[in-house]
């Protein structure tokens, strides 16, 4: 739920000496987590004596890029993440220079799949109708085949008769590492494509011949796309579902319906943690940087009754464990 995460590295102390020129925390990531950042960097500035941050977005990926980048002004001090950074990612940042990181888990959120308010009845999904209408090897009869499936009803006949259209996450969005997982992979294992011999790499193939569409850009690129298929299907966070209901409908996933309580209770199979990462060393160098760690947390900001689960973030469980963390961790030794 919260970590340090230390690399061994070249130490590189900064002092007032070094003390940057900005005197704004920048913040880049995770398109799901920019609205959460966006509300709390608002109030932030309107309620403290620190500048409003600056939320840019990207993809969790080419936030933790441009973390790892090195220290300095030049550079972000947190990176909004709806995965976890990879081993690979630490290894770059100690690389350049960035040897102490902060993971801090603000809640949870779930992946929904959601298509046009008047189109066809997508009303409930399985995994393995999800791999079978776009991944690109299948099981037909036994054997895996290049996919030939061209419409729902061929996929699964409680389906809609309706050609196959989906938006999916881009690979530089966690939300696709979360989709890859939870979603294609239980989905190659239940149709028996991992069993007649696709590795997990294999299972995460899908196919292009355009029926399943990359989407680089934020939630509302893929909601444009939607407005303009009426057959589409999108990928979501549950957020930006729940604040569009008058444009999209969202299906089941396993019988489940995705709310807030069932992605806290666990029941809904297609959820995943939100974070945020800090640079250990910029705090006390950048204004206001460890203040709005602590800000972010607050039961005020990130509790069950805040304006982050009203707008759709279900609150850590592990709340006030988490607050606890981040007050020791962002001090100053």
């Amino acid at each position: 739920m919260f970590k340090t995460i230390a690399m061994v590295a070249l130490a590189i102390t900064l002092t007032t000496s070094s003390a940057y020129a900005r005197d704004n925390v920048q913040i880049a990531g995770s398109s799901t987590v920019l609205p959460y950042a966006s509300i709390v960097a608002e109030v932030f500035g309107e309620n403290t004596d620190f500048p409003t941050p600056v939320v840019e977005s990207g993809g969790s990926s080419s936030g933790l890029k441009r973390f790892c980048e090195g220290l300095g002004e030049n550079t972000i001090d947190i990176a909004n993440a709806s995965r976890a950074i990879r081993p690979a990612e630490i290894e770059a940042c100690a690389a350049n220079g960035v040897s102490e990181i902060i993971e801090v888990r603000i809640g949870y959120d779930g992946i929904v799949f959601a298509s046009q308010i008047d189109g066809p009845a997508f009303t409930a999904f399985e995994p393995a109708d999800i791999y079978n209408a776009i991944a690109e090897t299948v099981v037909i009869d036994g054997v895996l085949v290049e996919n030939p499936y061209t419409n729902w009803s061929e996929v699964n006949p409680d389906l809609p008769d309706a050609p196959i259209m989906m938006f999916i996450p881009g690979t530089k969005h966690g939300t696709r590492e979360v989709f890859e997982e939870k979603v294609l992979l239980a989905g190659c294992e239940a149709t028996g494509a991992m069993a007649a011999g696709l590795d997990e790499d294999a299972c995460f193939a899908v196919r292009t011949d355009g029926l399943s569409v990359d989407i680089d850009g934020d939630y509302t690129e893929t909601l444009a796309r939607i407005d303009g298929n009426t057959d589409g299907i999108g990928v979501f966070g549950l957020a930006f579902y729940e604040n569009n209901t008058n444009r999209i409908k969202v299906a089941t996933m396993e019988g489940v319906f995705p709310s807030t309580e069932t992605i806290s209770s666990g029941v809904y199979p297609v959820s995943r943690p939100l974070y945020f990462y800090i640079k250990k060393a910029h705090i006390g160098v950048i204004p206001g940087l460890k203040e709005f760690a602590s800000f972010f947390v607050a039961d005020a900001i990130a509790g069950p009754d805040g304006p982050l689960a009203a707008y759709g973030l279900v609150s850590d469980p592990e709340l006030a464990t988490i607050q606890s963390t981040v007050e020791n961790e962002v001090t100053m030794d």
